[in-house]
């Protein structure tokens, strides 16, 4: 396994209208990211909020090309970006233990907390697909070029993982700074990780090791 400290490139926030940051995902051009009450857009060439989306957002958030999915206690809400609707709800599987999700090739990817697993469920009907075991309580999830990657949170510890998506081995750590958490995690598709930093208020730009 390979071990490294994570290099934050950028700090984002804390933002006055969002006391934590839950979730996260990119658009591809922006960073959305859940506060509890609102959906959250981030510039993140310039810092600036640019809307938000009123919605119940406790936990994992995720973008499919088209759609944004939020965590919202024990359900998942399909939310058009552009009207802000919610178009569609399916239950989470860990009715409410729930904390990263991620969009992947046709899946929702579904971390749980405290149950130290990730599910692969059916974005239509909420079916586990299958599940993947971790050694640690698993936050943000995330899903770049055939890589999965979850954050873990525990005490004071904190790190970013990229994990076998067959057999749940550790491959490679990210060790976050001391006195910094993950929340949510989200890939920008290249060179970067977006991390929510939970009460912190803040989203961080983390370098994705090549």
């Amino acid at each position: 396994m390979k071990k490294s400290q994570a290099e934050v490139i950028r700090e984002y926030g804390p933002f006055e209208n969002a006391p934590r940051v839950n979730g996260v995902t990119f658009d591809g051009r922006h960073v959305w990211f859940a506060s509890g009450e609102k959906l959250h857009a981030l510039d993140p060439e310039s810092g600036a909020q640019v809307r938000s989306i009123d919605v119940a957002s406790h936990a994992g958030t995720a973008f499919d090309g088209r759609y944004l999915y939020q965590i919202a206690e024990d359900r998942i809400h399909k939310i058009d970006p552009e009207s802000g609707k919610v178009l569609s709800t399916i239950p989470a599987p860990g009715n409410g233990g729930d904390s990263g999700l991620a969009w992947c090739e046709g899946s929702l990817w579904v971390g749980q907390h405290r149950g130290r697993k990730i599910h692969e469920i059916d974005p239509e009907t909420g079916a586990i697909r299958r599940t993947i075991e971790s050694n640690r309580i698993v936050t943000g999830v995330t899903w770049v070029d055939g890589e999965l990657w979850h954050g873990t949170w525990d005490g004071d510890e904190s790190d970013v993982r990229r994990i076998d998506p067959m057999t749940g081995e550790v491959l490679e750590r990210l060790e976050m700074p001391e006195g910094t958490g993950v929340s949510g995690l989200e890939s920008n598709g290249g060179d970067l990780f977006f991390a929510g930093g939970g009460g912190s208020g803040k989203v961080r730009a983390i370098r994705r090791p090549r």
